[in-house]
Order: C-alpha cells, then sequence, then structure tokens
C-alpha cells in the first residue's frame, strides 16, 4: 500500500470511459483536450451525462448489510451451543425451555447488533462533508452546486478558504497555496501555480484560481487511499477469547454428555429420560448469557469513554486498546501544540533582537490566516508597534521568489521595505559581507539542529541596497503535558514512539523535549508493505524512539513489523494518508480535527487534542478489561460446577440433582443479576492487558471443582443424613448451586481477598435481589418442592462457609498459575465509574 497520487478519472460503468491517462502530470493541454475542455465550461446536459458516466463526487462507503450484519451475532462456537440447545428442547417437547433459550438466544444478538449500529451512528453523526458546495462554471454562467454532483471537465474556482472539492489542475489565476496537511502530513502550505495539481480536502490559504476537474470520488486521492482501508484488516483478541473459552465449554460438555448417554444405555435408561437429561446438562454447559454480558459491559465502558471524549466506533477496540504495548503517535497536535511559534532571533552586529522581530513583522500580514505570519506576528511584545506603520504595499509569497515584501511608511513620514523569507534567498538578495553570511549560515545550521525552521529578514532603507539583519527562528512547541503523559505511559507499560514527516533533527529535537530518547529512525531507509524486513532492521524498528520523514507506506509497515514482533500496537493519525495505518493497528485511534478517511479507518475517535485523552482512554478500557475478565472466570467456573456436579451425581448415585426448570431458573437469574458487572468498581494495572487464557481457565478450573465437592456435601446431608427425600433434595441444590454461584463473582472480581476491593452498590443490590427472589421460589416451591425457611437459613450458612474458603483457594491458584510481577498502583484507581454504581 502506497498512498500514490491518483492518475485518473474514476470510471463507472455507465457512458464511454475517460481513456486511462496520469491527469495529474500529463501536460495541461493534452487534460483539456482529453476532458473537453471549454471556458464556458460543460453544458447542464453534458454534466448530467457525466453524472451518470462517473458517479457521485464522493466516497462509497463500504458498508455490511444489516441483515447480514445481524446474522453474524448467531455464528461462532457459543452462539452454535445455544442453537442446539433449543433444537433439542424443540425435539424433546420442552416447550418452556425452548422459549426462553431462543428468547436468550435471539437478545445476545439484539443487544450486540444495537450497541455497535449505535457506535457507527456517533461516528456518522460526528462527520462531515470535505465540501458542501462549489462554484463551478455550467454553460458559460458560475454557479453555485452541490460538490457532489462535480464531474471531470468541469470548471471549478477556487478562493482563499476553499475546500477543494475534487482533484483538479489549475488554469488561469494567482499562484496559491494550497494547505495539504490533511492528506499529506506536510504542516506548511505547499505553492501551486497554472498547470498544477491541487486535490481534493487540500485547503486553499493564499490567492485565488480557476481549476479543471480531473477526478472524482474515489478516484481522488483523498478516495483511492480511502479505498486502501479496505485491505486492512486485523483480528480482535476478544474474539479470539471467546473462541477460545467456547471450544474449552463444547469439549468438556460433548465429553461428559457422551458419558452420560453411554452409561444410561449400559444401566437400559429409557431413551427418551436419557435425551432429557442430555439437554439438561447441554443446557448447564452453555454460558448463555456471556456474549450478551461481555456486549453490554463493552458497550456501558464505550459510553463511559465518550463522556472521556473518546468515541468508541467498534466495541472490541476497548478490550483492544487495553492490551495496547506501543503507541505511534503523531508529532504534529499529538505530542505537540500544531502552532508554528517565534523563538529567540539571530541578529547582526548592530541590530537588536527586537528590531528583527519587527521588520519581519511588518513583512507579514495577519489576514493572509498563514501559519509563518501568525507566529511572526505572535512574537511581537506589543503588537499595537504596528499601528504606527502603515503598509502601503504588499507582495506575498510566491513559489518564485520565495519571500514577502513589504513597503513601509513610518510615522515620521520616512519609508522603508521589509522583506522575510528563506534563509538562503534573503542572503543571496542582501550580499552580506562574507563574515555575516557565515554567521547567519551558522545560526541557521544551529537553529535546524535544535528543531526550528528558519527565516532571513533583510531591510532596505528608502533607496538604500537591502541589508541582512537577522534570522528568525520558528518551531511547534511541545504540548504542556506531553512530557508528564509520556512519563505515565511509561510507568503504565506502555512505549511511546513519536511518528513525523518532519526532518531527523527537528524530530530528535522534539522529542527530547518532551522526554522521549532520541533513537530516532529516518524513515526513508525503511521498506514498504510488501517487504519482509530484516531481524535487525526488525529490532531497530522496535527498539526506535521514533520516526523521522515518514511516509503513509511508512506507516503502515511500521505498525505490521510491530505486530509480527508480537506487540498490540496503537496508531495515531488524523490525515487520509495516515488511514490505512489506522486501519492496520490493532487500536487505530483518530485524533482531535481528524479528516472522514481518518476517522472511518479508527476504532476509536478522540474529541479533544493531546496525547492526555489517549492515556486516560488507555486507563478506563484496562478496568473495562478487568470486569470482562472477572465475568469470563465466573461464568466458565459456574459452568464447571453445574456441569461436574451433575454429571458426578447422574453416574455415581444414579440421581439427578436438579430438574430442566430448576436449570433454566438458575441462568436467568443468575446472568441476568450479572449484567452488573459492567459498572462493577476496578483497579486497573499498570501494564498492558490481555486475554491469558492459562490463568482464566485454571483459575476458573480450581473454582469449578470446589464447588462440587462443597454440593456434595451438602447433598450427602440433605440425602444421606437427614433424608429430605428425592424433592426436597433437589431444592435443597437448586438453592445451593444458585446462591453459590452468585457468590463466585465476588471471589472472581479480585486478585486479592475478596474484600480488597469494595463491589459496586449495583452489583451488591442485583446480586441481594436475585438470591432473595431465588430464596423465595426455594422456601415456598415455585416449579418444585418447598425447602422452608430452616433449610434455606442452612443453605446460607454453608454457602458463606465455603465461599471464605474458596477465597483462600483461589489465592493460593492466584499464586500458582499467575504470580504477581509488579505491584498494583493503589491509589486513584477506585473510581466509581458511573453514578450508577455510587
Amino acid at each position: 500500500m502506497t498512498a500514490a497520487d491518483p492518475q485518473t478519472a474514476p470510471r463507472r460503468s455507465a457512458g464511454p470511459s475517460a481513456p486511462d491517462t496520469d491527469f495529474k502530470s500529463v501536460p495541461l493541454a493534452t487534460v483539456k483536450t482529453q476532458l473537453g475542455y471549454s471556458p464556458d465550461g460543460l453544458s447542464i446536459a453534458d454534466a448530467a451525462k457525466r453524472l451518470v458516466q462517473y458517479g457521485p463526487n464522493e466516497i462509497a462507503e463500504h458498508r455490511t448489510n444489516p441483515l447480514l450484519k445481524f446474522l453474524s451475532y448467531f455464528w461462532g462456537p457459543i452462539p452454535w451451543m445455544i442453537e442446539i440447545a433449543v433444537i433439542l428442547s424443540g425435539a424433546v417437547g420442552h416447550w418452556p425451555d425452548f422459549f426462553i433459550i431462543l428468547v436468550l438466544l435471539v437478545a445476545n444478538g439484539v443487544v450486540g447488533y444495537t450497541e455497535e449500529r449505535q457506535a457507527g451512528n456517533a461516528i456518522d453523526a460526528l462527520k462531515a462533508k470535505l465540501a458542501i458546495t462549489a462554484r463551478v462554471t455550467r454553460d458559460g454562467k458560475s454557479v453555485t452546486a452541490p460538490a457532489r454532483e462535480l464531474v471531470p471537465g468541469d470548471v471549478i474556482r477556487l478562493r482563499l478558504g476553499d475546500i477543494v472539492p475534487a482533484d483538479a489542475r489549475l488554469l488561469d489565476g494567482d499562484d496559491i497555496e494550497v494547505d495539504q496537511s490533511a492528506l499529506t502530513g506536510e504542516s506548511l502550505p505547499a505553492a501551486a501555480a497554472t498547470g498544477d495539481a491541487v486535490f481534493s480536502g487540500s485547503v486553499i490559504r493564499q490567492g485565488e484560481a480557476s481549476a479543471l476537474v480531473y477526478a472524482t470520488g474515489s478516484g481522488t486521492y483523498f478516495g483511492k487511499t480511502a479505498e486502501l482501508v479496505q485491505d486492512a484488516h486485523t483480528g480482535s483478541h476478544f474474539q479470539k477469547a471467546v473462541v477460545q473459552i467456547g471450544n474449552y465449554l463444547i469439549i468438556l460438555a460433548v465429553v461428559l454428555v457422551s458419558l452420560i448417554v453411554l452409561v444410561a444405555a449400559l444401566r437400559g435408561d429409557e431413551i427418551l429420560t436419557t435425551l432429557q437429561f442430555a439437554l439438561v446438562l447441554t443446557v448447564a454447559s452453555i454460558p448463555v448469557a456471556m456474549p450478551t454480558v461481555l456486549s453490554v459491559t463493552m458497550a456501558v465502558g464505550a459510553r463511559l469513554l465518550a463522556k472521556k471524549q473518546a468515541i468508541v466506533s467498534r466495541l472490541v477496540a476497548i478490550e483492544e486498546l487495553a492490551g495496547v504495548d506501543v503507541l505511534c503517535a503523531d508529532k504534529t497536535g499529538t505530542l505537540t501544540q500544531n502552532s508554528l511559534t517565534l523563538g529567540v532571533p539571530f541578529a547582526v552586529d548592530g541590530v537588536t533582537p527586537a528590531a528583527v522581530v519587527l521588520d519581519g513583522a511588518l513583512a507579514s500580514r495577519a489576514d493572509n490566516d498563514d501559519p509563518i505570519d501568525r507566529a511572526v506576528l505572535g512574537g511581537l511584545d506589543d503588537e499595537t508597534i504596528l499601528n504606527t506603520y502603515t503598509v502601503t504595499h504588499f507582495a506575498p509569497f510566491d513559489p518564485v521568489h520565495k519571500r514577502t515584501e513589504a513597503t513601509v511608511t513610518a510615522s515620521d513620514g520616512a519609508t522603508f521595505r521589509v522583506t522575510k523569507g528563506a534563509p538562503q534567498v534573503i542572503l543571496a538578495l542582501a550580499a552580506p559581507s562574507e563574515q555575516i553570511t557565515r554567521a547567519a549560515d551558522g545560526a541557521v545550521d544551529d537553529f535546524a539542529a535544535h528543531g526550528f525552521r528558519s527565516l532571513g529578514v533583510a531591510r532596505a532603507d528608502k533607496d538604500r541596497d537591502w541589508r541582512f539583519v537577522g534570522v528568525l527562528p520558528l518551531f511547534d512547541p511541545p504540548r504542556e503535558d506531553a512530557a508528564e503523559t509520556i512519563s505515565t505511559a511509561a510507568a503504565m507499560g506502555v512505549t511511546v514512539k513519536m511518528v513525523t514527516g518532519d526532518a531527523l533533527a527537528i524530530a530528535k529535537e522534539t522529542a527530547s523535549k518532551i522526554g522521549l530518547g532520541t533513537h530516532i529512525l529516518d524513515a526513508a531507509a525503511l521498506g514498504d508493505v510488501k517487504k519482509k524486513e530484516s531481524a535487525a532492521v526488525a529490532e531497530s524498528i522496535e527498539t526506535a524512539d521514533g520516526f523521522a520523514q515518514v511516509f503513509p507506506e511508512h506507516k503502515y509497515h511500521i505498525v505490521d513489523v510491530l505486530q509480527k514482533r508480537g506487540h498490540i500496537a496503537g496508531m495515531t493519525g488524523d490525515g487520509v494518508n495516515d488511514a490505512p495505518a489506522l486501519k492496520k493497528a490493532d487500536c487505530g485511534i483518530a485524533v482531535s480535527g481528524a479528516t472522514d478517511a481518518a476517522r472511518a479507518a479508527a476504532d476509536i475517535v478522540l474529541m479533544t487534542p493531546g496525547l492526555s485523552v489517549i492515556i486516560e482512554a488507555i486507563k478506563e478500557s484496562r478496568k473495562i478489561f478487568q470486569r470482562m475478565n472477572s465475568y469470563a472466570i465466573y461464568r466458565i467456573a459456574e459452568t464447571l460446577r453445574v456441569l461436574l456436579f451433575m454429571t458426578v451425581a447422574i453416574l455415581v448415585f444414579n440421581f439427578y440433582p436438579v430438574t430442566a426448570i430448576m436449570i433454566v431458573m438458575l441462568a436467568l437469574l443468575n446472568d441476568g443479576a450479572i449484567l452488573s458487572i459492567a459498572y462493577d468498581k476496578v483497579h486497573y494495572r499498570n501494564e498492558p492487558e490481555a486475554w491469558n487464557m492459562r490463568m482464566v481457565l485454571g483459575i476458573a478450573t480450581v473454582l469449578g471443582v470446589v464447588g462440587p465437592i462443597a454440593a456434595f456435601g451438602l447433598f450427602y446431608l440433605g440425602d444421606r443424613v437427614f433424608e429430605l427425600g428425592h424433592a426436597r433434595v433437589q431444592t435443597l441444590m437448586y438453592l445451593m448451586l444458585s446462591v453459590a454461584g452468585h457468590l463466585t463473582i465476588f471471589l472472581t472480581r479480585t486478585r486479592g481477598p475478596f474484600w480488597s476491593i469494595r463491589p459496586a452498590r449495583i452489583l451488591l443490590i442485583a446480586v441481594c435481589g436475585t438470591q432473595a427472589v431465588a430464596t423465595l421460589i426455594a422456601v415456598y416451591g415455585l416449579f418444585m418442592s418447598p425447602l422452608g425457611w430452616g433449610w434455606a437459613a442452612a443453605v446460607w450458612g454453608y454457602a458463606l462457609l465455603w465461599f471464605l474458603v474458596s477465597d483462600r483457594i483461589k489465592l493460593l491458584a492466584y499464586r500458582i498459575l499467575d504470580p504477581p510481577r509488579r505491584a498494583e498502583r493503589p491509589s486513584d484507581t477506585t473510581e466509581v465509574l458511573t453514578s450508577a454504581s455510587s
């Protein structure tokens, strides 16, 4: 992938095609001939025909069919398990189970689809058209038309401040300056004259000219780069984790169900009875609400991030952001203020620095809205001093002379001229002594070594020759919070790498000022997308503190190399040229003021400038990850608890400990309440998060095995010691599974003792509420034999006792399976994330 300039007009299916010509660089006369140029523009009829031929001047959005998108939520290991349970329920005539499980299945799809669609709508609301209207000549008349109706061959008029609506070649008119920062990343405007190409999405900063449109829509520079985004895809670590969990539970369920069916066949049990309980076991093995809970947790997190001015366009990006360990950050606007500032100038002998600034300011115009002029004018100690001078003539910058010039009259009537521009141009104009030339060249070199751009300034009093007076240094200062934010990122295990199109010296100086290392690579030595780097070069990319003179293909390539070396890479960007790299990154972040193409490619869109909002988003995403991790352990542990208990009870005791309706009620009450974990209080860890499936499955298995041991203790007491009878023992075990199951969430939500992090109020209320319902059902016997208050209290006491024992076992399991590598931060990480959890 490269961000090559667009060469040809796009060709559509209707009408004759434009020739396959490099319209950007062929002689202007050839472009005029092939596009049928006329000073009077196209006729309305011809424009309409071409609009059919080439299509609207807009980038076609690649959107998935909504129905197919919705159906995708019913494809995968866990949905398959739920669907099998629905089919089995209908096959054996368990219609209550059939409808309840079907409702949960549909609910999973609806919640996931709805939340992601809402996130997409948030991005759509942010988008603004690059150019709403354009001044175009049709039938010899200048009219204002919607930009989407422009076609190749149209003659348009471009003025100061206009957004160029399509790729075009300049015709007659002034030399102009074009801000192409959204396309190329270059912060300073580029000069363009008659015959030069200007690209869709760039902004006219100076001058006025007519232009001949040669490419529209997806055929433009903007459009071609946006199309490249479609080629960059990365898999979600979250989706991979869910598949692993699903596979684990599927294998376990298949083994245990097969075992029960085999034993039942050997015992001579009725086939229908065997199928019914095979169904119960299948239902018990399915984490029915797992996709819903995880989707809701991420959706709630997305809303929290939105409050911090970070809009999530892809829910799974939250989990990816939590795991980012390398963040490639744009320099301009993210690490710096994106505002040129005047430094301390160099002045020749006999001239004060203030006089150099004043002469440079007089050779500037505020109404040009030029970043260099703004910086020079902003360097004046007192701008009112300009009121004592009158500019009688001003020559703006042009690509031939490479300088501005002003004729000025002072308050005493004295007339003089001032000029500013490229240092070598001003030195050649003034022709100072060799000593002054050497001093000026030395100053320019010194400024460059410190990351400054330089402007030469000269003055001519009355009719005298030009006299060189000094050099003005310009720089883009770092953001005030940049150094502190980078230090915070490092403490959180995130390495920030600066990515900039600036020269190597400027990049190194900026890096040193913000606390990054100065090991900056010149990206010109790097390969493109298709090149496989040697191990040495790949390692240099991995260890570099930043990259200078970066082009779009380099950004994509840098991300690709980092990913191949095992990193979870984040990339920030704002321009069209950043879009492919944003799409390629594990988490693409479009910064404040980004173009439509960058926003469409990114996973997260920032609404405020700077790096600090990204760090805050990482903190929040890590909290969200902790909630998902806690729920995953809880859900697997509970599935194991029920599966193992039922299997052993059936195989060893030939006793069916719970009924199908009890299993369904367990799923409804437990998983319904557990949605509140999306609001739980958590600590974020000062290291990138990743799905440690060895730890997740290990801790869940330990808790899943301890649970049946406790359950069989109560089963023995109820069945053998107190002889409650088959029906009451089933109720007893239902209440035990329900209470002990919900207490498990208080074990899995912390790595330390269960009291180490106080749970959110909403989680406590949800758990207490559902368990109160479960207790009342058991006590009064709704759909089961009544148990009575005495035995219900005994179950609660027994479950709480085993809860305390399980907490100790959990701590031991963590020390064995996932020993702590770094102390977690004890302070300022226990905020209540929403008012609902306070």
